[in-house]
């Protein structure tokens, strides 16, 4: 699988994910322009990911902010993930948040309660 590698900007988060070494990160801002349009390719590459990845799967997102059409997207990609997971695959989500940001730990926390996968909320300074 050829690694999806995106440098954030003010509007994009930055995405790398990489099945050669296991990375699959989200971070930053998320509030691109067209959101289906920036999300759908990496919404295949997960669908793919699970076709083919044998080992375990931990998602990272450390997100600062993302928009209302970026939260829809984002649920895509956790169901993606739950799919993956109750297919029998070891998957596990960290949802990283500020210490000091209760509307980013209130989000994971909402994302958890929705998704049938493992969703480790980690705090960091």
């Amino acid at each position: 699988m050829e690694t999806i590698k995106i440098q954030g900007t003010d509007d994009i988060p930055s995405v790398v994910l990489n099945a050669e070494n296991g990375i699959f990160q989200i971070s930053g801002r998320s509030m691109p322009e067209d959101v289906t349009a920036f999300y759908e390719p990496i919404l295949d590459w997960i669908s793919e990911l699970g076709e083919t990845y044998k080992n375990k799967i931990v998602f990272e997102f450390k997100l600062e902010y993302f928009n209302t059409a970026s939260s829809k997207l984002l649920l895509d990609i956790l169901m993606k993930l739950e799919e993956m997971h109750e297919a029998g695959k070891d998957v596990l989500v960290k949802w990283y948040f500020p210490e000091d940001d209760e509307d980013m730990e209130e989000a994971g926390q909402e994302y958890a309660d929705i998704v049938e996968v493992p969703i480790e909320l980690v705090s960091y300074e």
